[in-house]
């Protein structure tokens, strides 16, 4: 009987192990991966609302600061604002003008890109809280705890 008792001690501790050095750490990747996503989104969006302010303001040439690394900026002075870089990934740029129709166009395209691309990224996170709970629901069993009794559990609704 002890023996049998220390198996299951040693497969509860292996399941722990599984969820905290496996489960956990992906479930960490994906949500970080997620807030990544979410913010690109939001830097895509300031950049939409930055290159809105320029067309409205209708001047040419633009004051700005730029960051040279390590948040150390510098005071710059753009001549022609009327053209624009902005990087595409991979270390490209795309570099054109820019009009509403412009603005409108890719912040559709890319913003639908990245929230189907999240949405990924939440199944794969609420399957990944799946497998914990199922790893967990089979450690309870394994142990030989038994459900809370239904008087300690309340509606949640």
């Amino acid at each position: 009987m002890a023996n049998n008792k220390d198996r299951i001690d040693q497969k509860v501790l292996q399941y722990e192990d599984f969820i905290n050095e496996v489960l956990r750490r992906d479930l960490q990747k994906v949500l970080d991966q997620r807030d990544s996503v979410y913010e690109k989104i939001s830097q895509y969006l300031q950049l939409k609302n930055t290159l809105q302010s320029l067309q409205e303001a209708g001047s040419k040439s633009l004051k700005t600061e730029v960051d040279l690394g390590c948040n150390f900026y510098v005071q710059a002075q753009v001549e022609d604002a009327s053209r624009v870089f902005v990087a595409v990934g991979y270390g490209f740029f795309s570099h054109s003008t820019y009009s509403h129709k412009y603005l409108e166009m890719h912040t559709f395209i890319y913003r639908s890109g990245l929230l189907l691309f999240t949405e990924t990224l939440t199944k794969d996170s609420a399957k990944i809280k799946a497998h914990i709970r199922l790893v967990l629901e089979g450690l309870r069993e394994l142990q030989g705890f038994s459900d809370l009794p239904e008087s300690s559990t309340r509606e949640i609704f």
